[in-house]
Formats: structure tokens, C-alpha cells, sequence
């Protein structure tokens, strides 16, 4: 399970350092992929290969599921840490998600997320006032 919040740089080879926390779970090998709201999702190989064959079953002839099929897995990109525990972030997946040199890497259970560190700190702050607004049941069976 990825949790918590780092704040990595990116180095002007477009490389960043995996937190330490999550290293284990990205030591084989993962899927950087675009993410909502802007930022990359990082899956571990297992669990984008299980995140592919639930989307695969949505019905062909859903305009929405191939839009998101289509979006979500034409800026995958297969990644292997190397021996300093960095990934490579490919120049159109940086430019989708606006990423300069100070990132917020956040865990969000089932991946990881890259976020630009300046826009991370606006939804952030857009949202935790909504959070803590909730009144009512946003997932079921929770609180």
C-alpha cells in the first residue's frame, strides 16, 4: 500500500528518486501513466496489469470507456528503477502533468501519485476544506 507524501526533485535528465517507502513495492518494474487531475499514476507491474484487465471490461461500445482507455493507456510507460532507485519520467508525461523541478510524490493506496509540488499544494488546499465538510457516505460501507 503506498502512503504518506515525499518531496523529491526531478533532475534535468527528467529523473526522480523513488521514495524510500515505496522502492520495495517498484523494485521490478512499473507503469508511469497519466493520471485525473493532472498528475502521473505510478502502479506496481501486478497491480496496472490488474487495473488493465478490469478497464478491458468495459464494453467496446462505450464511447466513454474507449476515451479513457484510450487516454489512460496511450501515455504508459513501462519503467525499472535503476541501481539508485530512479525512474525516468518521459517528456510528454512531464509536460501533461506540468512537472518542474520540485515534485510531491504522494501515496494513494493502490499507486503512487507525481504531482507538480505547487499544484499539489493547491488541490490540496482546495480539498481539505471539503474534507472535512463531508457530512454524508462518499464510499460506501466508510463511516
Amino acid at each position: 500500500m503506498f502512503l504518506g507524501t515525499f518531496t523529491p526533485r526531478l533532475d534535468e535528465k527528467g529523473r526522480v528518486i523513488l521514495p524510500a517507502k515505496f522502492r520495495d513495492e517498484l523494485a521490478d518494474g512499473l507503469v508511469i501513466t497519466r493520471g485525473q487531475e493532472r498528475c502521473l499514476y505510478v502502479f506496481s507491474e501486478s497491480e496496472f496489469t490488474e487495473m488493465h484487465d478490469r478497464i478491458r471490461q468495459a464494453p467496446v461500445t462505450s464511447k466513454q470507456a474507449r476515451d479513457y482507455l484510450r487516454v489512460f493507456l496511450s501515455g504508459a510507460h513501462p519503467e525499472t528503477p535503476d541501481k539508485q532507485s530512479r525512474i525516468t519520467i518521459p517528456q510528454g508525461l512531464r509536460e501533461y502533468a506540468g512537472l518542474d523541478r520540485e515534485l510531491a510524490v504522494i501515496g494513494a493506496g493502490s499507486r503512487a501519485e507525481i504531482w507538480d509540488a505547487a499544484a499539489w499544494q493547491r488541490y490540496l488546499a482546495e480539498q481539505e476544506s471539503a474534507f472535512s465538510d463531508i457530512e454524508e457516505e462518499v464510499i460506501p460501507g466508510m463511516f
